[in-house]
């Protein structure tokens, strides 16, 4: 993994998240704990995560609960953990929403590995995306662009940008679409803000006169294919 991921591990194992911590944190994954379904439940309410570790056999409000409770808000990726090979509650918790089972124990390797591939189900953007056009070349979870093999400093504005019209190459993105298209539909802007954005970024990767990046009157901009 090229981007730090956000977990929730709620398990009442007070060991467990020694045990994972210091493994998963050298391969990109921070580990946040509650001890209890209600105490997890909260810190989803609070916090923002990428997937959730949870436990099966927990003491007051089990795991197969609190499995219902996040899938009746959101599709936050649920890896379900069993000290049990009983079948039962894996379909149960499969049924519930749940995206993968863990029998304990397990290997903190074999975790990560269950882990990547709910997050590459689940946001196959972020965990793993290369794109390469017309000599750009970017590489999305790390936020690393280059023009010719030769790194280029954009904000972080410019690269969403970038990677907007790169996904789009060769088609017109409309002026006013372009921001949604870039995830920013945070950012309130009117389409002189965009143009300045697409001259400074169109400086950076040396496009002058415009070759890359062609303005399209009127309407917005496109990505010049090969």
């Amino acid at each position: 993994m090229t981007m730090a991921f956000r977990v929730l591990l709620i398990d009442d194992d007070a060991r467990l998240p020694e045990l994972l911590s210091s493994y998963l944190a050298q391969n990109g994954v921070t580990l946040s704990c509650a001890a209890d379904g209600p105490k997890g439940l909260v810190m989803l309410e609070q916090g923002a995560f990428d997937a959730v570790l949870l436990d099966v056999m927990m003491p007051g409000m089990d795991g197969l609960e609190v499995c219902k409770r996040i899938r009746a808000k959101s599709n936050l990726p649920v890896i379900m953990l069993t000290a049990r090979g009983d079948e039962t509650d894996r379909v149960v918790g499969l049924e519930l929403g749940a995206d993968d089972y863990v029998a304990k124990p397990f290997s903190p390797r074999e975790l990560l590995a269950r882990l990547k591939a709910v997050l590459r189900r689940a946001r196959p953007e972020v965990v793993s995306e290369q794109l390469a056009v017309s000599g750009i070349s970017v590489d999305v979870p790390a936020r690393v662009a280059s023009v010719n093999q030769q790194a280029v400093e954009l904000t972080g504005i410019e690269f969403d940008i970038l990677v907007a019209l790169m996904r789009r190459a060769g088609r017109v993105v409309p002026r006013d679409a372009l921001l949604s298209e870039a995830g920013r539909s945070d950012v309130v802007v009117g389409e002189r803000t965009v143009d300045v954005h697409i001259s400074h970024l169109r400086q950076k990767l040396g496009d002058d006169p415009p070759k890359l990046i062609k303005t399209v009157r009127g309407v917005g901009y496109v990505l010049a294919k090969e």
